[in-house]
């Protein structure tokens, strides 16, 4: 048996997350294959990848909702694997699936939130009101989230997962099914967080656009394995003069991404629940 793996460059405050061989296994299908990433305080990292490349099951390991076949990670400096509390009292998730209740209002939402997160209660009217103006919610606190844009809705499940004032941010597709505007407005709200709080943001997406925009490193995923790490115009500039982002995904993977599938399904999904309350 080989020796277990141990992570030795875990640099604690300049690091919040690190993995070193990451994998998960569902049978015959390696869905993430030997992953190693380290990823900075306070950086805006983007994964990319066509549905299927394993994105979401990196992001569930990292959350410690799926456990890893073999590998390590850490997060804020504590081991998914032995310390998985402490790893979810230090990151926030925003999932794909709409996670609101629209039958409550934004307030009622966060409120239940806070209660989840154990943040006591002489704190959390302060919380919910800074999570509330932290995402432009301040005015629409009290109608029923049944009533809020996408968009808004967006903005609330990032407040929700921000109320316990997280090290890292983890959002599985933070824009699936949204209008160019409400993407536009998501984004302002993700960039103020890293700037105001200074989270490291972990965000998966298909979406070039949204990584040229937001990220300041990005990481092409095919197949479970990462192809390369860099910044966006630093890979532009490996492939060539005037080359796009989708021209690198070509270059280093081979072929193209596409928004299929997995993201029509994702964003009827948000409707349908959307509509439904």
């Amino acid at each position: 048996m080989s020796d277990p793996i141990e992570i030795s460059n875990f640099r604690g405050g300049e690091t919040t997350i690190v993995t070193v061989g990451l994998s998960r296994r569902f049978g015959d299908l390696l869905a993430v294959d030997d992953v190693s990433l380290e990823i900075p305080a306070s950086e805006i990292f983007g994964l990319i990848g066509p549905n299927g490349a394993g994105k979401s099951t990196l992001i569930k390991m990292l959350t410690t909702l799926l456990p890893p076949s073999s590998g390590v990670a850490r997060i804020a400096g504590f081991d998914i694997s032995k310390e998985p509390a402490q790893v979810r009292r230090h990151i926030g998730y925003v999932q794909q699936l709409l996670s609101a209740d629209g039958s409550l209002t934004g307030y009622e939402n966060l409120l239940l939130s806070a209660r989840l997160y154990a943040i006591p209660r002489h704190e959390r009217g302060e919380r919910i009101r800074e999570a509330l103006a932290a995402m432009n919610l301040s005015d629409a606190a009290n109608r029923l989230v049944h009533h809020y844009s996408g968009g808004m809705i967006r903005e609330l499940e990032i407040a929700q997962s921000m109320l316990h004032r997280p090290a890292v941010m983890l959002m599985d597709e933070p824009t699936v099914g949204l209008d160019p505007m409400a993407r536009r407005t998501v984004h302002e709200r993700i960039r103020h967080l890293r700037e105001q709080f200074g989270m490291t943001m972990f965000i998966t997406t298909h979406d070039m656009g949204e990584v040229e925009e937001l990220c300041d490193r990005i990481a092409l995923m095919h197949r479970g394995r990462i192809a390369v790490v860099g910044a966006p115009a630093k890979l532009k500039g490996q492939v060539g003069p005037g080359a796009t982002l989708e021209d690198v995904f070509a270059h280093f993977v081979g072929g193209a991404i596409e928004p299929s599938g997995h993201y029509v399904q994702t964003r009827l999904a948000r409707r349908a629940a959307r509509e439904r309350g």
